[in-house]
């Protein structure tokens, strides 16, 4: 099946409902079936093969999800917090292209052959100039391409994970009941549109009928307000959001009275966090869900009966079900393996190992990394009487909050300072992150440099998600016979010196 099979049936059966916007109006059912034909239309005339955006979340990314679809081309979703340079570069490999981007970014990436720049306003503006009724010129097909999202891997080089309609429809026909939503219930979306979450939370709502309210900038008191004047039943959001939210519900009367059901990941969730929002919002459903990109989203999940048995069970076994990311979705498959690749049994250590219909595992000009229908997540795991712990990311890629941080990034960007002659970089715990980045530097001979300096240098080339907190000067660097990092070692090194203690 194709997402824009899903789009008609949500226009044909709640056509008249509010899909996007406030309490007081915003883009119908059919509206936004109108508006993504319109698109595609206009997608087609630009002579472009995909269509991308550089912005923050807002009507338009539905629009141009499900407008692409009909169109019969990828959608190309980017990062729009990423450094100049390296948008530029990310931009050129979505050459023929048109891309919707917020207005600073002509400005910010100059000219690009093979992309044309659009505005939203323009974009708006132009679609007035097409007509819905035009039949949509892509083929249809399930195999087609939908999405590409750009995610980092161990090399720190951006690789396009390649999402097609059959994937994405399968996870959504599975997890969602078409029209189960109430007339009454909105989400609240504060995910950006690059992420996995962001394109799910679109396509769940659609197909059940819940009205999306979207947050483009995150604060805990933004986020606060909107879920109380929009009379929010449904979010999700990754840890750090949760205890920056429960922060300021402490000082609040009134706790969040329409909110029903809380989502949560991204990253690892400290087990204190969550046990702070079971008490302060005992009337709100929460889950854990767990997922990649590779995998349309969400591969197991913690739902609200496993929250509030193991946050009131006296059974050691059943409370550390908390620390969990919960049970795999029906329909999939899940093995914990060994370094050989043989399965192992419960308890045991190992990587995560995925298969199912929804499960793409697939890279845009890259080898393909499915064997047999399975997916290695390189997260490692244990599997305990059915329930899927993590222990960790199987490769040095920092997770911190939602976003994966590439350590060889910020070493070239330390090793470019004209004092440092080696760095390296690694992630340790942190209590509201997640990770946090932590590096170490050898400086040339006769050179000096300090912390603030080398950070404000990375902030400089970087952004400040990558910004290491702290930056230690030291003589030489962890290195094996082929000169290889040792960054489990000094990973282990600096987490001693800096790492938060567990939760």
């Amino acid at each position: 099946m194709h997402l824009s099979t899903l789009l008609a049936m949500s226009a044909d059966g709640f056509g008249a409902r509010t899909a996007f916007g406030s309490r007081s109006g915003g883009t119908t059912y059919a509206e936004l079936q109108d508006r993504a034909r319109r698109a595609a239309a206009w997608a087609v005339a630009t002579g472009a093969e995909r269509i991308g955006l550089v912005d923050v979340s807002s009507d338009a990314v539905p629009v141009l999800l499900y407008g692409s679809g009909l169109a019969g081309m990828p959608f190309v979703p980017v990062n729009y917090r990423l450094a100049d340079d390296q948008l530029r570069e990310t931009l050129r490999r979505t050459a023929p292209s048109v891309v919707v981007v917020e207005d600073a970014v002509p400005d910010r990436v100059g000219r690009l052959e093979g992309v044309q720049l659009v505005t939203r306003g323009e974009l708006w503006d132009a679609l007035a100039r097409f007509d819905p009724r035009d039949e949509p010129h892509g083929d249809g097909s399930p195999e087609a391409i939908a999405i590409l999202l750009f995610t980092s891997g161990t090399t720190g080089e951006p690789k396009a994970a390649v999402l097609r309609h059959k994937h994405l429809v399968s996870y959504i026909i599975s997890t969602v009941e078409f029209m189960g939503a109430g007339e009454e219930e909105a989400a609240l979306v504060s995910v950006p549109p690059y992420h996995v979450a962001g394109t799910s939370a679109v396509l769940s709502s659609v197909y059940a009928g819940r009205r999306i309210v979207y947050l483009p900038a995150f604060t805990p008191e933004a986020w606060v307000a909107a879920a109380r004047n929009e009379q929010i039943t449904q979010a999700m959001v990754v840890p750090t959001m949760l205890g920056r939210i429960l922060d300021v519900l402490e000082h609040e009367v009134e706790q969040l009275p329409d909110l029903r059901h809380l989502s949560y990941g991204g990253g690892r969730m400290p087990t204190a966090v969550i046990e702070r929002a079971l008490d302060l919002l005992p009337h709100v459903e929460f889950v854990n869900a767990y997922g990649l990109t590779e995998t349309s989203s969400t591969i197991a999940v913690l739902g609200p009966e496993d929250h509030r048995a193991a946050v009131t069970s006296s059974d050691p076994a059943v409370r550390r079900r908390l620390a969990s990311v919960g049970r795999p979705l029906p329909g999939l498959d899940v093995e914990i393996r060994g370094g050989d690749g043989s399965p192992l049994g419960p308890g045991e250590a190992g990587e995560i190992w995925v298969r199912g219909e929804q499960v793409a595992g697939e890279y845009l000009d890259r080898p393909g990394v499915v064997e047999e229908g399975w997916f290695p997540t390189r997260d490692g795991g244990a599997l305990e009487d059915g329930y899927l712990f993590l222990e960790g990311r199987l490769d040095d890629v920092i997770v911190r909050g939602a976003e994966n941080v590439s350590p060889g990034e910020i070493e070239d960007a330390l090793v470019a300072h004209p004092s440092v002659l080696e760095a390296g970089v690694v992630g340790v715990a942190d209590l509201e992150w997640g990770e946090k980045v932590v590096a170490a530097v050898v400086l040339r001979d006769g050179r000096s440099a300090d912390e603030a300096e080398l950070r404000t240098w990375v902030r400089g080339r970087l952004r400040s998600s990558r910004t290491p907190e702290h930056v230690v000067i030291r003589t030489e660097l962890p290195y094996n016979e082929l000169g290889k990092l040792l960054r489990r070692d000094l990973r282990a090194e600096l987490s001693v010196a800096y790492g938060d203690p567990p939760a």
